[in-house]
């Protein structure tokens, strides 16, 4: 029988913490049980903590592997295993690789290398390269003028489980202060002042054009297919309210406080950036993430850019918010699976996928000693 037994170990299960022992059968947990055992196959694992393995529903981590440096593009799989590896390494057994759609410059990598990076993913999984558990997830670009074309030959890959809709149009959402807007995209693309205004007016005129027609158009697409949908960068009350009208059942990076709380208090799962979190405010200026957590309103945190801030963040509400351990481990555990509709991951609980991750908390630091997917060591 393929089993694993760790004890002597703090398990944070979902409402309480104690210190005893876990046991995987066979990819499932069949024990999870206070007090320490003497078997001698068991794991001493000397009084660190026993997480579930953390669930990540939005990283563009993927992206940067595959175009490390401007004009750099490294091979798609070898990039994609390269992700894999540090994403594990951060505590991450499930992950949902964020791929955008759609982008404001023509060429631009992300339009380059995005067939690729689905063809990589699905490979790397279908030949069992990766030690996580790999989910794709859509990011549609509504102001794109070619998002059917994008969408449509993708969405039918068994890897998708989530799609997102975003509009990073000027003067509205995350670029709602154009300047913030100049300074983003003339910067990144290093465009002199005559391009970067014509870029400026398409891209204005795109989302006029396009964006309601096609939010409109990817919400009957992922209704068809049951696929749950996450609003991006609301901002207003209007925002709100059209994402749960078109369904959407997931709030990510709300952009204001106002946008925040509705969507809490309409069941949207709220999800903010952990690096926010860490950091104590947001890098453009929007919300911070722990005034949303010190008011009830931050339902996961996602690691963005930086697979490490998850645990980051789970002992900074912990240790500086002062919040139970085991609702900030939900954040990144038991809630994101629920809102992606994960029923046997994220909680430490007989019957459950045996993921788990060994973690030392010291001082201000988490460090990952050991990682587990349903009972197999990937770390």
């Amino acid at each position: 029988m393929n089993r694993l037994i760790l004890t002597n170990a703090k398990i944070v299960k979902e409402r309480e913490t104690c210190l005893g022992t876990l046991v995987v059968e066979e990819g499932l947990i069949t024990a999870v049980d206070q007090g320490v055992t003497r078997v001698p196959e068991a794991i001493d694992c000397e009084g660190d903590h026993i997480l579930p393995g953390l669930i990540e529903l939005h990283t563009d981590n993927l992206e940067r592997h595959v175009a490390p440096r401007p004009g750099v593009r490294w091979p798609p799989l070898a990039a994609t295993l390269s992700h894999d590896a540090q994403i594990v390494a951060s505590g991450v057994t499930t992950v949902f690789d964020a791929l955008s759609l759609g982008d404001i410059v023509e060429g631009s990598d992300r339009l380059r290398n995005l067939k690729s990076l689905v063809n990589a993913v699905t490979e790397g999984v279908g030949r069992k390269l990766t030690r996580a558990r790999h989910h794709l997830h859509l990011r549609c670009e509504v102001s794109y003028d070619d998002l059917e074309s994008l969408l449509m030959p993708l969405i039918d890959n068994p890897l998708v489980r989530l799609v997102s809709l975003m509009d990073h149009a000027p003067g509205q959402r995350q670029f709602k202060d154009v300047e913030s807007y100049a300074s983003y995209y003339r910067d990144s693309f290093k465009l002199d002042e005559d391009t970067f205004q014509t870029l400026l007016e398409r891209h204005s005129r795109s989302s006029q054009e396009c964006a309601s027609r096609h939010r409109s158009m990817v919400a009957g697409v992922c209704r068809e297919r049951n696929l749950p949908m996450a609003s991006h960068d609301d901002t207003t009350a209007e925002h709100v309210a059209e994402s749960e009208a078109l369904g959407m059942t997931i709030a990510e990076f709300p952009t204001t406080a106002e946008a925040a709380r509705l969507s809490h208090e309409k069941g949207l799962s709220v999800v903010m950036g952990a690096p926010n979190l860490v950091r104590g405010h947001s890098h453009s200026g929007n919300v911070s993430a722990m005034d949303m957590a010190e008011e009830k309103s931050l339902d996961i945190l996602s690691s963005d850019y930086m697979p490490s801030s998850l645990l980051m963040g789970i002992l900074k509400l912990w240790r500086v918010a002062k919040w139970r351990l085991p609702d900030a481990v939900a954040l990144v555990t038991a809630n994101p699976a629920r809102a992606a509709g994960l029923s046997r991951l994220g909680v430490l609980a007989e019957g459950n996928i045996g993921d788990a991750v060994r973690v030392r908390f010291d001082d201000d630091v988490a460090v990952v000693r050991r990682v587990w997917r349903a009972g197999e060591r990937i770390f």
